[in-house]
């Protein structure tokens, strides 16, 4: 008999508006003895069912559903959400030219935990629930099944897993190991993806649309890229014309990775056109300030600054520490584009950091455009949690 959960009187409100979590205190009593992992259904205080979902003892998401259908939680199952996904995708993959995209975004795409990203032939797999973990076998059959010349390969290296009782995982799920680089392409700009030790599952895909909007600044204009990574944002840049890029960032690999990227895509770096710079940016912004440097476009996409509630208040620190000195180097009439990827900080309060920003920096600032994560990451209407990643385009004059 399957095992189940019966909520507290009134705690039912958020699961008929179908979002996906229901917290430890929203349980009255369990029925059965689930493992971690394991489906259970769902029913109201005074006995109606609801749903199906995963159950997670150790987390305070005691549960996350799957499905509000009786059916089972199989290979079918995960086929039906994976071809569903795909078709959601299909054209803005043909749109955008597109061979890496996110197949899969958890929640958003109604299965809990599971992010999975495809570059190429490679289907990279983020599982960050007890239910992905407990379902892993099914959802890599399921994956083979629609995707059967595809290799599949887990990052599930993510401390977040410690919260679900779960211990970090990488490896090969099926096929072969990837290799050190795996080319993809996107706006016909071509990208070295290292998944085994890239960032994430290897890129930062939601970050398209906003690399290809910031062509539109750069033009004949010396660019700072900040956070630079393996250099996205910079080629977009140089494939804009751009007079100068510099990537900054504190980590060498990333450097080489983002030359390798500009030679790839056989921009002309000579002439330093395009300068791969490893520096501390918080104290590569100081030392600009500081000397009278200044550019047109500065591009800040920082890393996440707060993972938990209790970070926030430092994280808004830092986003508005950063942004000031941006202002502060740019030329009258500069571009900042700003963005974040911090889940926990809001649009409206971002918006709040760059004009507290602009105070600070002594410098008029108007909004002139605002970015959204791209589209193969969608937002489920009762999953806004979904929504993450924002940014603004400022002048600064």
């Amino acid at each position: 008999m399957t095992s189940s959960i019966r909520l507290v009187k009134g705690r039912e409100k958020s699961v008929l508006r179908r979002h996906p979590w229901i917290f430890s205190r929203g349980i009255q009593h369990v029925e059965g003895s689930p493992v971690s992992g394991e489906t259970v259904d769902v029913y109201t205080n005074d006995g109606r069912w609801l749903a199906k979902a995963a159950f997670s003892p150790e987390s305070q998401i005691r549960a996350r559903i799957w499905s509000f259908e009786k059916e089972d939680i199989d290979c079918d199952f995960f086929i039906k959400r994976i071809q569903q996904a795909q078709q959601l995708r299909d054209e803005v993959i043909w749109r955008d030219k597109l061979t890496g995209y996110r197949l899969l975004a958890a929640e958003s795409d109604n299965v809990p935990g599971i992010t999975v990203d495809k570059y190429q032939d490679y289907l990279v797999c983020q599982l960050l629930s007890a239910g992905a973990e407990y379902h892993k076998a099914s959802l890599v059959k399921a994956l083979v099944h629609c995707f059967p010349d595809c290799h599949v390969y887990e990052r599930s290296d993510v401390a977040v897993r410690k919260k679900e009782g779960l211990a970090e995982r990488v490896g090969v799920l099926h096929g072969d190991t990837p290799p050190e680089s795996v080319v993809i392409e996107e706006n016909g700009v071509k990208i070295s993806v290292d998944i085994i030790k890239g960032h994430k599952t290897g890129f930062y895909l939601d970050q398209r649309d906003s690399r290809l909007q910031s062509m539109k600044y750069v033009e004949d204009k010396e660019v700072l890229n900040c956070f630079s990574y393996t250099g996205g944002f910079g080629l977009y840049a140089l494939k804009g014309g751009a007079k100068r890029v510099i990537n900054a960032d504190v980590s060498q690999p990333a450097l080489d990775s983002a030359k390798y990227n500009a030679q790839l895509n056989e921009f002309d770096i000579s002439k330093k056109r395009a300068v791969f710079l490893n520096a501390d940016v918080f104290k590569l912004l100081r030392e600009y300030r500081d000397q009278g440097t200044k550019f047109d476009v500065v591009i800040m996409d920082p890393p996440k600054f707060a993972e938990s509630k209790a970070q926030l208040n430092g994280a808004c620190r830092g986003y508005k520490d950063i942004n000031m000195l941006a202002m502060q180097i740019l030329n009258p009439g500069g571009t900042l584009l700003t963005y974040s990827c911090s889940g926990l900080m809001d649009q409206v309060l971002f918006q709040k950091i760059i004009a507290d920003a602009a105070l600070d920096a002594q410098r008029t600032v108007k909004f002139i455009e605002r970015f959204e994560q791209a589209a193969d990451h969608p937002i489920d209407t009762a999953y806004p949690e979904g929504f993450y990643l924002k940014g603004f385009a400022c002048k600064v004059l």
